[in-house]
């Protein structure tokens, strides 16, 4: 039987988008074919917005302003529960805002 996949989502402002990046892959996230093709990822350019509240610390803009910032949405394959985990701790470390907006998801093989 073949580990579980997982699909990991984040978004980071682009000047910390290799940061962000070299740290999940570091954790072994996106590689495909036992290893035959690594550091892969899906990149969408958007815009994301926020406004921080009391006790914030943002790491752009101010308290109580809504900050819009250009952002990359990131989408890479996670196989195992261990690596998934790793990825998602490594991209906390690595990002620069105090709560990373990132998704998991379980795949299915079909």
């Amino acid at each position: 039987m073949s580990p579980p996949r997982f699909k990991l989502f984040f978004t980071v402002p682009r000047s910390s988008l290799e940061m962000c990046k070299q740290a999940v892959f570091s954790a072994g996230a996106g590689t495909y074919a036992a290893g035959k093709y690594s550091e892969v990822c899906f990149e969408t350019p958007g815009s994301g917005q926020f406004l921080s509240g009391q006790g914030a610390k943002p790491a752009v803009g101010e308290v109580g302003k809504i900050e819009r910032v250009e952002e990359v949405k990131v989408e890479v394959l996670c196989v195992g529960r261990d690596v998934m985990r790793a990825a998602v701790e490594k991209l906390k470390k690595s990002h620069p805002y105090e709560d990373p907006a990132y998704e998991v998801y379980a795949m299915e093989d079909v």
